[in-house]
């Protein structure tokens, strides 16, 4: 038999769009070895991402691989309207104002309307505005009725519907819009795995879109997109009311400032993976490859150092959706996770060592772990109800893989963001712990994955089919 080939422990997730929607370009991102599609609901009709959930749904039946989807929500993004002409060159040290009372497409070289209305009551005197995710800067000099009176501070070209961030964050639009609300009874038409809520200000967002998500009649993970300065200061909070968080740094760098973004993803990660939560690291990865073949080597850093730092996903965005080299840019940062990874401080952790556990099912999902990483283990095989397990196996950092045995298809996609961790679909026997551990091993035989005289991790229930019941662990040698 080969040696098997241990699997990448990092996740990749990729943005459908056009580029994806040609001709066997999606077979082929899932053969290069994504694990998670998005559907990036700010874009296109619901029908288009419903025709593009089916076709990954056909295709990963075929393929016989696991593969998520995630429905990004679209949410409050605040945005200029349009201009007369298409667009305006802002001059630095020019007047211009936004005027949340003048006609839509009225737009020209002085004004342009504003599609959020209460940006007037939001800002006031001294605030800086940056429009066009900062590439045009505005301090606003005062706010007089439905105006808002700013001078230009850095200038540029000004087109239609750009997005508009106050700096240090503080804009009162709730996360949830009409159009979420929609959205979200949509996705749970298409049994999406996973839905993400944008603009997130408190614990209480996430509290209101898992209601609306459960009463759609969907079961799908909840991910927050930290992207609002302001969700900062509640990070702890919003972490444990989410399922996971995505580390959002197009409008995050926006609002914090590009050089406070590095110290914060890293915090985010860290928090995250201290509260067996999961981790998504997202925005401009791969950024050139939108046009080009090879990636940056500065892109080459950032995902490493994504990798290095725990994240449990790394995200394409508009390299996949629109770029002209989706799959090569999928097998990139495949090859650079890879890589990452066989680095020893990614095979090391000391997560919750001199802590105590609070449940059974986490003592021996840890212990599991810390036999693995001090012993000659080849792999560790985890039946779960739910995927609690492997999640919290999945804190650990380790080189050993993770194969969750779940026992349907909708708790193996939720584990296809889990990093280190393989979804299998296999009921645990109802009878005997032998039965069980027998199975187990039968099946990584299947798949060449165990030879004989490997050592084996088995974690069960002694009652199968109860969430949170995992209370054994077994080593066992292939016969």
């Amino acid at each position: 038999m080969p040696p098997f080939r241990k699997p990448r422990r990092t996740k990749i997730i990729a943005t459908l769009g056009p580029a994806t929607d040609e001709p066997d370009v999606l077979e082929k991102l899932i053969k290069a070895g994504v694990d998670v599609v998005r559907l990036n609901f700010s874009h296109g009709h619901a029908d288009e991402q419903r025709k593009r959930a089916r076709a990954v749904r056909d295709l990963s039946e075929k393929l016989g691989r696991h593969v998520g989807i995630l429905a990004d929500l679209q949410g409050p993004k605040i945005r200029i309207a349009r201009f007369e002409d298409g667009k305006v060159s802002l001059q630095e040290g020019a007047k211009f104002t936004i005027d949340v009372a003048l006609a839509s497409t009225a737009g020209n070289i002085t004004q342009v309307g504003c599609d959020y209305k209460p940006l007037a009551n939001d800002v006031t005197e001294g605030d800086r505005l940056l429009l066009d995710d900062g590439r045009i800067v505005l301090d606003v000099e005062a706010v007089k009725g439905s105006k808002i009176k700013c001078t230009v501070v850095v200038g540029g070209i000004l087109s239609n519907n750009k997005g508009i961030n106050l700096q240090g964050g503080g804009l009162s639009a709730n996360a949830l819009t009409d159009k979420d609300k929609q959205d979200i009874k949509t996705a749970a038409e298409m049994r999406v795995d996973f839905v993400a809520v944008s603009f997130p200000r408190s614990a209480e967002d996430m509290h209101q879109a898992r209601a609306l998500v459960k009463a759609a009649g969907s079961q799908a993970h909840l991910i927050a997109k930290i992207e609002r300065a302001e969700a900062l200061d509640v990070l702890e909070e919003i972490v444990d009311a989410s399922d996971a968080v995505m580390v959002a740094r197009g409008d995050l760098g926006v609002e914090i400032g590009d050089a406070n973004l590095p110290p914060v993803q890293k915090h985010i990660i860290r928090m995250a993976r201290d509260r067996d939560t999961v981790v998504i690291t997202a925005t401009q990865m791969m950024e050139s490859m939108i046009n080009n073949a090879i990636p940056t080597r500065a892109e080459v850093f950032d995902v490493a150092n994504a990798v290095s730092d725990g994240t449990d996903a790394v995200m394409l965005s508009a390299e996949t959706s629109v770029g002209q080299y989706p799959v090569q840019t999928v097998e990139a940062m495949g090859r650079i996770c890879e890589q990452t990874e066989r680095q020893p401080r990614t095979t090391r952790s000391r997560h919750r060592m001199g802590k105590a556990f609070g449940q059974i099912d986490e003592a021996i999902a840890l212990s599991a772990m810390y036999v693995a990483n001090h012993t000659d283990i080849t792999a560790i095989a985890a039946f779960t109800e739910s995927g609690g397990t492997p999640r919290m196996m999945s804190r650990i950092s380790s080189g050993i893989p993770i194969f969750a045995m779940a026992p349907n298809s909708e708790v193996c996609r939720r584990m296809t963001l889990y990093r280190g961790v393989v979804p299998i679909l296999l009921k645990a026997p109802l009878g005997h712990a032998k039965d069980v551990n027998e199975a187990a091993i039968t099946k990584l035989q299947q798949l060449e994955i165990v030879a004989k005289g490997d050592l084996v991790i088995i974690t069960a229930g002694e009652l199968t089919g109860q969430h949170g019941g995992t209370d054994t662990m077994k080593i066992k040698k292939v016969e």
